[in-house]
């Protein structure tokens, strides 16, 4: 059996495994360590053992606890309902002004923790109960939250841009900034949307009414403002040391985790509570994490020893004559047809031994590139069937919120990231400007 019929073979019968229920690292790491021992006798058995030490050697692996208790910390002590009755009192007037407020929150959500998952928890348990007593339109209120929390994965600190950095030997600090100035200009275009719409039709989204505006004094308005300062602080205290070069990307996470807890502490909500839970779901995300990087080394040795990323460029190059531009475009729209079945972390450990390099060798930049498949993996986590936000919204929403009703929701807002995603293509410097500015 030749070598690429053996790769299609290993990654037909990976994918197999995963549409029957199979646990992602599960399927990833028993298709590689069977496809070693048949190729390579006994002694291929080593490649998994060889991942789980090259994995402990990857310091910047230490971040994603850091991040994800960060992420916690600041979901499970409510800090962010300051934050909303900040964006409610200020944009209430607007039509459509809390819906812009959501947005607003779930960029600085994204800020804190760098996770999707926490975004949405936030918008369905604070700002959907919000949004609903106000007669908002339900399908803009499920777009809104679901289009929102997708930005996590993107803003830094991006957990995903940390995974994309361990399997492309990227620097991490220059893929976050790479994907600030697109998760902004997402945001930005999600804000112009609702704007747009709102003003079409207002009973889309009702502005506050004046009653509830006269009640409201300056003085609270100004002390409602102050909770905008807590992400801006639990950013800058991450940030800033880190991009100076004062502190490594391990001691940055560990002082964002430090500052988010002493902020709960002087706001009084760091409970026992709140730290069992945010150590517990911490605990639980990052073995889920280790794993499945763990089975993604093993299969992308074996893919490496067969030479299936080679054989698979020679066919786009050679073979098919497509130019770098077309190929690019082709991994760009398996991409988002693999994002209705998968999630993020799945697709990148099985595109990673072949996209990573594939984009290397045609001479694309590895930073951009990351940008890119971060952007396909926020509309991945919206479209159906599959779309890992959609069933989220579905769990935290009241029953009224069909799953029809949800599928359509997303619409405009996939709509809007595929403009941001062609945006970022045909204009790399909108994710390159900034480390090459700062770095």
């Amino acid at each position: 059996m030749s070598y690429e019929m053996i790769a299609a073979l290993m990654f037909s019968t990976m994918l197999l495994m995963m549409l029957t229920g199979q646990r992602v690292f599960g399927a990833i790491g028993f298709v590689a360590v069977v496809a070693a021992i048949l190729l390579w006798g006994p002694g291929g058995s080593d490649m998994g053992f060889s991942s789980i030490m090259k994995l402990m050697k990857w310091n910047a692996l230490l971040t994603l606890p850091m991040f994800i208790f960060m992420g916690y910390v600041m979901s499970e002590s409510r800090l962010a309902e300051d934050l909303y009755k900040m964006f409610y009192v200020w944009f209430g007037p607007l039509p459509g002004g809390l819906a812009i407020g959501t947005i607003m929150l779930m960029v600085m959500i994204s800020a804190m923790n760098g996770l999707s998952v926490a975004g949405m928890a936030i918008g369905a348990t604070i700002a959907l109960p919000e949004l609903l007593k106000r007669n908002y339109d339900k399908l803009m209120i499920s777009g809104v939250i679901q289009g929102g929390s997708s930005l996590g994965i993107l803003i830094p600190p991006s957990v995903v841009l940390v995974l994309f950095a361990q399997i492309a030997r990227q620097p991490v600090s220059q893929l976050w900034l790479a994907g600030l100035m697109p998760g902004l200009l997402m945001a930005t275009l999600f804000v112009i949307y609702i704007v747009v719409r709102c003003r079409l039709n207002p009973s889309l989204a009702p502005a506050m009414s004046a009653e509830e505006r006269a009640d409201i004094t300056w003085a609270e308005r100004i002390r409602l403002l102050r909770a905008a300062l807590l992400p801006i602080i639990i950013f800058a205290a991450m940030m800033i040391p880190f991009i100076k070069g004062w502190t490594s990307l391990t001691e940055a996470s560990v002082i964002g985790a430090l500052t988010s807890v002493a902020v709960a502490v002087i706001k009084g909500r760091f409970t026992r509570d709140v730290f069992e839970t945010a150590t517990r779901n911490t605990l639980a995300i990052t073995v889920m994490f280790m794993l499945i990087i763990m089975a993604a080394l093993s299969f992308g040795a074996v893919f490496d020893g067969l030479g299936a990323g080679r054989a698979i460029e020679n066919l786009f190059v050679q073979d098919l004559g497509l130019t770098p531009w077309q190929i690019l475009i082709l991994m760009q729209l398996s991409f988002l047809i693999m994002g209705m079945f998968l999630d993020d972390t799945a697709m990148l450990v099985i595109v990673a031994p072949i996209y990573v390099g594939l984009a290397k060798a045609l001479g694309f930049d590895l930073i951009w590139y990351g940008v890119l498949y971060t952007i396909t993996c926020q509309i991945a986590y919206l479209t159906p069937p599959f779309g890992y936000n959609l069933f989220l919204m579905r769990a935290l929403a009241p029953p009224e919120f069909t799953l029809t009703l949800i599928y359509r929701s997303v619409f405009p807002f996939v709509l809007v990231m595929l403009l941001t995603l062609i945006l970022v293509m045909i204009f790399p410097q909108i994710a390159l400007w900034l480390p090459e500015k700062l770095l």
